[in-house]
């Protein structure tokens, strides 16, 4: 009986042993975004993208013989529930952060990945000051809105010379902030906005800016904001007969944003990188997405990248430590990713911003998408 129980007791302990061991042979990595919320498109780009990346290194064998495990986390596009994801996160034990979207989610959540010691790679919030922190632990792989305002403003004084410019931003981080960069930008380039408008998030009857527009007589009116409310803002416009061209930035650029608009979205301009699911490295993951019905549009491979720059840089580094594989993303670049060849600088941005200008139009199929344009 004693017997019994002994060889009972080992095997259990052994059994211990045996499953701490897996356990510990796991990389925890969380994805934060707006699951839910009226940025949940966006969201959604940053989920399946991670989950794609996540699933093909796993099935490729992990990295450094360890699975990665993912989580997720919704913080809605508030800065208060991404605080609350990063705390959750931080519970779980998440060595490794892709996210968050909204410049104003990313700005809070770093603080606590940061004190933490946890690793974040954001592939979609563009607000300077994110970088300009100096957080050792934080970057991106998307380009920031002083360069993405300076491609705005470089494109509308070279094509809209005479022509009255308003600005009208929804007092978000991310979209005041672009606004401000643009409208700096222009200032330095002797233009002069008729008109510096802020308008409310979320809210659904935008009259009285689509008034004050009508007032100055503006011909083209820049946006700073997501594609729920420049969506909103152009079908508006267009209802009060307003024909002024909106140009925005990387937040509208969404199928949803053409769907919300309607039909008076055509013509409208806005700065995005170069279509990733156009270059030859993304092709067989687009062709995986798209096995999938689902399309990888504007933020889903950035997030995929980001993924892919950590996968590398643990490995050059032989460590899953995020000190380690920080410091290693900063000077081991430049990574092979689906968006192209990636290295970082000592703020932690990407080296390579390339802001282009795309215009929304009908495609041969009817179907109004955004197409590239010459600058």
């Amino acid at each position: 009986m004693k017997k019994s129980l002994l060889a009972h007791c080992l095997a259990t302990c052994l059994a211990a042993v045996l499953l701490s061991g897996v356990a510990q042979a796991q990389i925890k990595m969380g994805v934060g975004g707006p699951i839910t919320g009226s940025d949940a498109a966006f969201g959604a780009q940053l989920k399946n993208g991670v989950e794609q990346a996540v699933s093909d290194i796993n099935a490729a064998g992990g990295v450094l013989g360890q699975k990665i495990v993912l989580s997720i986390g919704d913080d809605a596009g508030d800065a208060k529930q991404g605080r609350s994801v990063a705390n959750q996160f931080i519970g779980e034990g998440v060595t490794l952060v892709v996210g968050h979207f909204n410049s104003s989610v990313t700005m809070p959540a770093s603080e606590s990945y940061n004190e933490a010691g946890i690793l974040e790679i954001t592939p979609a919030s563009t607000n300077p000051q994110i970088t300009e922190r100096g957080l050792p632990l934080l970057f991106r792989t998307c380009g920031r809105d002083d360069q993405q305002g300076a491609v705005a403003a470089s494109y509308l004084v070279a094509h809209a010379k005479g022509k009255k410019i308003a600005i009208v931003h929804d007092k978000s981080t991310y979209g005041k902030g672009l606004a401000d960069e643009t409208r700096k930008a222009l200032a330095a380039a002797g233009v002069k906005e008729v008109l510096y408008e802020g308008l409310n998030k979320g809210e659904k009857d935008y009259s009285a800016i689509v008034s004050k527009l009508k007032s100055v007589d503006a011909d083209i009116v820049f946006f700073g904001g997501l594609h729920t409310e420049g969506g909103l803002l152009v079908r508006q416009m267009r209802d009060q007969g307003v024909k002024a061209v909106l140009m925005g930035g990387d937040g509208i650029a969404s199928q949803e944003f053409a769907a919300i608009a309607g039909p008076g979205v055509v013509g409208t301009l806005m700065t995005f990188p170069p279509d990733p699911r156009q270059r030859p490295e993304a092709a067989a993951v687009v062709k995986a997405f798209e096995a999938k019905h689902y399309n990888p549009e504007t933020y889903t491979l950035y997030s995929y990248a980001a993924v892919q720059a950590i996968k590398q840089a643990m490995e050059k580094a032989k460590s899953t430590d995020p000190t380690l594989v920080a410091k290693t993303l900063r000077e081991g670049g430049p990574f092979k990713t689906v968006v192209g060849d990636l290295s970082f600088d000592a703020k932690g941005d990407v080296t390579r911003a390339d802001y282009v200008v795309y215009q929304w139009r009908p495609g041969a199929d009817g179907k109004i998408t955004y197409e590239q344009v010459q600058n």
